[in-house]
């Protein structure tokens, strides 16, 4: 009976302590290069810990939801890192990483990199999924298709701590010295592809770790442009 209630008590304290980590980013070296997320299709149970580390170098990324039928545009009311830019030098004294916890499990999560420089990262392939169904119609291989498929560009509106499915209680962090996140208001945008129209919004930024405004969870000082910052922060030109 003890040895029962044991085995009981050890396999709560495992689910409540489960965690996948997710290595956001590559290098152009690495198999697959640097547009990945790793591993990119995975399962979780309620409670787990979604832990994505901001590895690459250099990098600049979101992690960002979708949806299945819309791989690379944000989902309304979806979670959203913000832009982590990581340089390529030096190496930072910590890595930046950001907690989503899943909610619901029922359902496929969906999530890609919104960053649109060199070139669309979700249509070369960094996107990911949560509980995808291994078969029918909505698999990861369907979405993955779907992603490389996308023509257009990225919506570059900005979604929150909290999203459908999954979220997280606290911005990215740490932010080292070196290394930055960007938030942004949703952006107007209108048509599609070549021939969209962009309002870019104030991004703001932060080198340190910030505490969450009410409603979305960013925080910071305002600095520029969104496409200003685009052609900054990726000025290093990934491969």
């Amino acid at each position: 009976m003890l040895f029962t209630i044991g085995l009981t008590a050890a396999a709560l304290a495992s689910a409540a302590f489960a965690q996948t980590v997710v290595q956001v980013g590559s290098s152009p070296s690495s198999p697959g290069g640097v547009f990945q997320y790793t591993p990119n299709n995975f399962n979780a149970t309620n409670g787990t810990t979604i832990t994505f580390r901001f590895s690459g170098a250099p990098g600049n990324h979101t992690v960002t939801q979708s949806t299945f039928s819309d791989p690379c545009d944000p989902r309304p009311g979806g979670f959203d890192s913000g832009w982590v830019f990581i340089p390529a030098s030096p190496a930072l004294s910590a890595t930046p990483e950001w907690n989503l916890t899943i909610t619901d499990d029922s359902k496929p999560i969906w999530f890609f990199c919104k960053q649109i420089l060199p070139s669309s990262h979700c249509s070369s392939g960094m996107i990911g999924a949560i509980n995808a169904p291994a078969k029918g119609n909505n698999t990861f291989a369907a979405f993955q298709a779907n992603a490389e498929a996308f023509k257009g560009t990225p919506n570059q509106g900005e979604g929150g701590l909290v999203g459908i499915g999954a979220s997280a209680s606290a911005p990215v962090g740490p932010v080292p010295s070196g290394a930055q996140v960007y938030t942004a208001a949703p952006l107007s945008i209108s048509g599609s592809g070549a021939a969209a129209t962009v309002t870019a919004p104030a991004v703001t930024s932060h080198t340190s770790t910030p505490a969450p405004t009410k409603g979305s969870g960013a925080s910071a000082l305002s600095t520029s442009s969104l496409v200003a910052f685009l052609a900054v922060a990726v000025g290093f030109v990934l491969a």
